[in-house]
């Protein structure tokens, strides 16, 4: 029997703290959970931002002025730290990841694709969890994602994931901002559904990261259109992981 496939996209905004600083024990939370999943068969690509803040741990404050170069120095120093901790936490496992870097050329029809196809399916058939991220040191302009929820969304067709799920540090999508007391949490909403006048109110105010709940539910949307249906959720909230694959009620579900 085949075993199941998911997709974790995992934002900046459930890395870091106050500071703009990586919390390491939030990624051995995501670690324990994809490691779980992997003892009942399930395998995880985990699609993980965060190397730019990871590289402006070592850097410090750049002073290069243009701010398309200090992203690329800072995701280029901060991808191997990312991974370092990644390697860490699932050898404690006993199990493998490897890093997978792309640009959104590498999804266009042709080699780049079948490469990319040949690449996940080859890791998923040794038992290997695929880390992945935009190659930020060389992708610019036309070969930029508009954020790794596109990504996500690119892999999780790429290897016929049985659902995505993407984490950020809200617990979904709210009829309003989220602070709001009459702003109420959507459990499900399907493709057709006109929520987007909703979703503008949670972004007013929301800095980090590329992606915004809006960018997230075109996403989701296009996504779960390919039948592959898809959570936002509260990534910094204990078993999330595992509670949407176990079918519980949580975050926001979006189907076709």
């Amino acid at each position: 029997m085949s075993k199941k496939r998911i997709v974790v996209k995992v934002g900046t905004n459930v890395m870091i703290n106050k500071d703009n600083r990586i919390v390491q024990p939030i990624l051995q939370k995501l670690v324990d959970q994809i490691a779980e999943l992997y003892e009942n068969d399930v395998m995880t690509v985990l699609v993980s931002s965060g190397s730019a803040n990871a590289g402006r741990e070592i850097l410090g404050d750049s002073e290069i002025e243009n701010k398309s170069i200090r992203r690329q120095v800072y995701s280029a120093i901060g991808q191997p730290r990312l991974m370092r901790y990644y390697y860490a936490m699932f050898h404690d496992y006993g199990m493998r990841c490897a890093q997978v870097l792309a640009t959104k050329r590498d999804f266009n029809p042709g080699e780049h694709r079948e490469n990319m196809i040949n690449c996940y399916e080859g890791l998923l058939s040794e038992g290997v969890i695929p880390v992945a991220n935009e190659d930020d040191a060389t992708s610019v302009t036309h070969s930029m994602f508009s954020d790794n929820d596109e990504l996500a969304s690119l892999i999780a067709e790429l290897i016929h994931a049985d659902m995505l799920i993407i984490l950020t540090d809200i617990d979904g999508f709210f009829t309003g901002h989220p602070d709001n007391d009459d702003s109420e949490l959507l459990s499900e909403v399907k493709v057709g559904q006109p929520v987007e006048q909703y979703i503008e109110e949670t972004d007013k105010g929301e800095t980090s990261g590329r992606g915004g709940m809006a960018s997230k539910l075109k996403i989701a949307k296009s996504t779960a259109a390919k039948n592959i249906p898809t959570f936002i959720a509260n990534g910094k909230k204990d078993r999330i992981i595992l509670d949407i694959v176990a079918g519980k009620n949580v975050g926001t579900r979006i189907v076709e």
